[in-house]
């Protein structure tokens, strides 16, 4: 059955939805269960999309039309992940800061962390320290993820991570950034845990501190 899966990750990484969702059916109707399927076919794929997409050999629109079959079949497998063990790999909120409407790179990170096994919440961009704090009490995640691509926006995320603090709720979740403008100095003086410059990075980052 190796070789079903091989298919799923080959045809994912050329994007090719309708492939995908058949060969994830077939999977399952061959005796694999979902997990195997979600690892060894579809995050098999996208982590093949993300080291390339790191080196420079698939761009942007590769990435959104592999991410998309990745759905095709992660909407086949998530009702029957849902009661199973180990089918999130961990749950991070993520958004673009407050003052801040930028969101090409925060979806791609979206996509990319999805299609690595996490279970992302996306609050969407402009959000405020308040709404971040308000979804970690109420969704107890791993992670949140912050986003910004102007410099102007960038105190927006010493300010989230002060209000996390002064709540009581930074011991509880793993703080990351990332956005144009961000470096990895910048991250370590607002007390972020980890710093990626770029969607696969962040998979990286996020499956070292899990």
């Amino acid at each position: 059955m190796n070789d079903i899966l091989n298919q799923i990750a080959d045809r994912l990484y050329l994007g090719d939805a309708e492939a995908v969702a058949r060969l994830t059916q077939d999977a399952l109707s061959g005796g694999l269960n979902p997990s195997e399927v979600l690892a060894g076919g579809l995050i098999e794929g996208m982590d093949r999309v993300g080291a390339d997409f790191r080196d420079g050999t698939l761009y942007v629109p590769d990435v959104l039309v592999a991410a998309r079959a990745m759905h095709f079949g992660m909407d086949i497998l998530r009702p029957l992940l849902t009661d199973s063990d180990g089918s999130s790999a961990g749950t991070i909120i993520i958004g673009t800061v407050k003052g801040d409407l930028h969101d090409i790179g925060k979806n791609l990170v979206v996509m990319m962390l999805e299609g690595a096994g996490f279970e992302v919440i996306d609050l969407g961009t402009d959000v405020s320290s308040e709404r971040f704090i308000e979804v970690i009490r109420n969704e107890q995640p791993t992670f949140i993820g912050m986003s910004a691509l102007l410099t102007t926006t960038m105190p927006a995320m010493r300010e989230t991570i002060e209000a996390i603090e002064a709540s009581g709720l930074r011991e509880s979740v793993k703080v990351l950034v990332g956005g144009a403008p961000v470096t990895d100095d910048y991250a370590s003086e607002i007390g972020a845990d980890g710093f990626a410059p770029d969607a696969s990075r962040a998979v990286e980052l996020a499956r070292s501190l899990v």
